[in-house]
C-alpha cells in the first residue's frame, strides 16, 4: 500500500464531477497519486451525492462496502451526503476517517493532512463563490470537460433538495468562465459543457445585474470571440427563466449547439404550480414551439418527476400527453421522494407509493422510447462529425474496426451512443482514429436510442 496513492469513488451530477476533478488537482499538489486499484490505496475518498434517496443509499453503501473490504485505509468522506448530514454522519457513521463538505474543495487538502496526523477532520465551509482550479484529470471521456459556471440556487422547487446543500445561487465572473475555456481548448478538449443548477440564472446575482438583460447571453458573446472550432453544449436550463435572446446568440456561431436541456418535471398544471413553477404546460409548449421554430435543428432533452405529492393517475396521464405532444429527444425520469428540509416533505396531499410512482416512470421512458427513435431517424443519411470515446479492439486479419462515440446532439452521459465502423486497411482512416478524436460520420440507422454509421 503506497501511502501517497488515492481512490476516487465518484458520485452524482456532472457539477459534483468538477468537484472530484478538483479534489485531484489540490491533492497532486501535496503530492497525492490517483489510482483506480482502490486495493492499493492509503486513502479512499467517497465524493457523494446527496440529491435523492437513491443516490444517497449508494453513496453511504460504497462507504460500507470500502471499510468491509479495505480496512487499513483511510475513509474521506465529500461532497453533497457529506455538507448535507455532517452533524449527523460525525456522531454516528462509524465506517468513516473524515468529512469534507463542499462549500471550499481546496480544503480537501486540510482534511487529507489531518488524517495523515491521526485526527478525524469534519471540515465544513461557507457557500461563497464557486469552486474553481487546476483540473490535471478529466473524470470524462477524452476530448470532452465540464465548466462549472455557477453554483447553488434561488428557484425553490419545492421538491429540490439543492438550496439545502450548495446554497443559494453564486456565479463565476465571465473572464474567469472564458479564461478556462481558452485553457482547455489549449489542452485539446474540443466539447466543453457549460454546467450549473440552472444556466439561465447566471449572472443575476451579479451587482448591478440587468434584469432586462441575459448574462448568460453576455457569457456566450464572450465565448464566440474565442478562436478555433469546439462544442459549446449548455445543460440545464429552469424553463421559467429561459432566455429568449439566447436563440439569436445560438444562431450567430454553429460551434454553440442547438441542445437544449429544460426539465419540465410535469405536465399537469397543478402539479407544476405545487412544484414551485411559475409556468405551465401550455407555456412550456409554446417554449419548444418557439425554439423548434427559430431553431429548426434544435434538440430537446427534459427531465420527469412521478409521484409528486397529489399527482393521481389523472395529472400523471395529463404529463404523458404532454411528453408526447412536445416530442423531446430525450427525456429521463425520477420517482419522487421526500426530502427533509424541503417543502414538498410536509405537503398534506396524497402521494403515490414507490411502486405506482416507478410504474409511471416505465410508461414515460417506454413512450420516450418511440419518440428518441422517431427524432434519431431524422439524422439518417446525414453526415456529421464523431466525437470518439471508446474504441473497439479487433483481431488480426478483420476489415472493419469499430469506435464509440457522441454526435453533437448526445450529450455526454446521458443520451444514447454513436457507433461507427470504419476501414482498418485504410492507412488515412486510420490514422484519424484516438480516443477524444473527431471523424466525419455517414449517419445509416438507428438501433434504439444509439445511432450507428460509417466514417467517410
Amino acid at each position: 500500500m503506497n501511502n501517497k496513492l488515492f481512490f476516487l469513488d465518484q458520485h452524482g451530477c456532472a457539477k459534483n464531477q468538477v468537484d472530484g476533478e478538483l479534489i485531484i488537482g489540490y491533492l497532486a499538489e501535496d503530492g497525492w497519486i490517483r489510482t483506480d486499484e482502490p486495493e492499493k490505496a492509503s486513502l479512499i475518498i467517497v465524493n457523494s451525492c446527496g440529491f435523492i434517496e437513491s443516490a444517497k443509499a449508494e453513496s453511504i453503501n460504497s462507504v460500507i462496502q470500502a471499510r468491509a473490504m479495505y480496512p487499513k485505509a483511510k475513509i474521506l468522506l465529500a461532497g453533497c451526503l457529506a455538507e448535507r448530514y455532517q452533524k449527523e454522519f460525525a456522531d454516528s457513521f462509524e465506517e468513516i476517517d473524515g468529512l469534507l463538505g463542499n462549500g471550499d474543495i481546496s480544503l480537501v487538502r486540510k482534511a487529507v493532512q489531518e488524517l495523515e496526523q491521526g485526527k478525524k477532520p469534519n471540515i465544513k465551509s461557507p457557500q461563497n463563490g464557486v469552486c474553481a482550479g487546476e483540473r490535471p484529470e478529466f473524470l470524462s471521456f477524452a476530448g470532452s470537460a465540464f465548466v462549472k459556471i455557477t453554483e447553488g440556487c434561488n428557484n425553490r422547487c419545492s421538491f429540490c433538495a439543492i438550496p439545502l446543500i450548495r446554497g443559494n445561487l453564486r456565479s463565476r465572473p465571465i473572464n474567469e468562465i472564458v479564461a478556462e475555456i481558452s485553457t482547455l481548448l489549449l489542452r485539446g478538449i474540443f466539447e466543453i459543457n457549460l454546467i450549473g443548477q440552472d444556466l439561465a440564472s447566471y449572472g443575476k446575482d451579479f451587482e448591478n445585474s440587468d434584469a432586462s438583460s441575459s448574462q448568460l447571453v453576455k457569457l456566450l458573446t464572450e465565448i464566440s470571440a474565442l478562436k478555433g472550432n469546439f462544442w459549446l453544449r449548455l445543460l440545464y436550463i429552469h424553463p421559467d427563466n429561459f432566455p429568449k435572446e439566447l436563440l439569436a446568440a445560438i444562431k450567430k456561431d454553429s460551434r454553440i449547439l442547438p441542445y437544449f436541456d429544460i426539465p419540465f418535471q410535469s405536465g399537469d398544471n397543478d402539479i407544476i404550480l405545487s412544484m414551485n413553477r411559475h409556468g405551465n404546460a401550455e407555456t412550456y409548449k409554446a417554449l419548444v414551439k418557439e425554439i423548434r421554430k427559430e431553431l429548426p435543428q434544435a434538440v430537446l432533452r427534459t427531465t420527469f418527476l412521478t409521484g409528486f405529492p397529489g399527482e393521481d393517475e389523472a395529472k400523471f396521464e395529463k404529463t404523458l400527453v404532454f411528453l408526447k405532444d412536445i416530442e423531446p429527444d430525450w427525456s429521463g425520469c425520477f420517482a419522487y421522494s421526500p426530502e427533509e428540509g424541503t417543502p414538498a416533505e410536509k405537503f398534506k396531499e396524497k402521494r403515490a407509493s414507490q411502486r405506482v410512482a416507478k410504474k409511471r416512470c416505465e410508461k414515460l421512458t417506454e413512450a420516450q422510447q418511440a419518440i428518441t427513435e422517431k427524432r434519431l431517424a431524422r439524422h439518417c443519411n446525414e453526415t456529421c462529425d464523431v466525437l470518439i470515446e471508446e474504441i473497439v479492439p479487433f483481431k488480426e486479419g478483420e476489415e472493419t474496426g469499430f469506435v464509440i462515440g457522441r454526435a453533437w446532439f448526445q450529450a455526454p452521459e446521458v443520451d444514447g451512443a454513436a457507433v461507427i465502423s470504419y476501414d482498418v486497411t485504410n492507412p488515412k482512416q486510420v490514422a484519424q482514429i484516438s480516443a477524444g478524436a473527431r471523424i466525419p460520420v455517414r449517419i445509416s440507422s438507428v438501433r434504439g436510442v444509439d445511432i450507428e454509421g460509417f466514417m467517410l
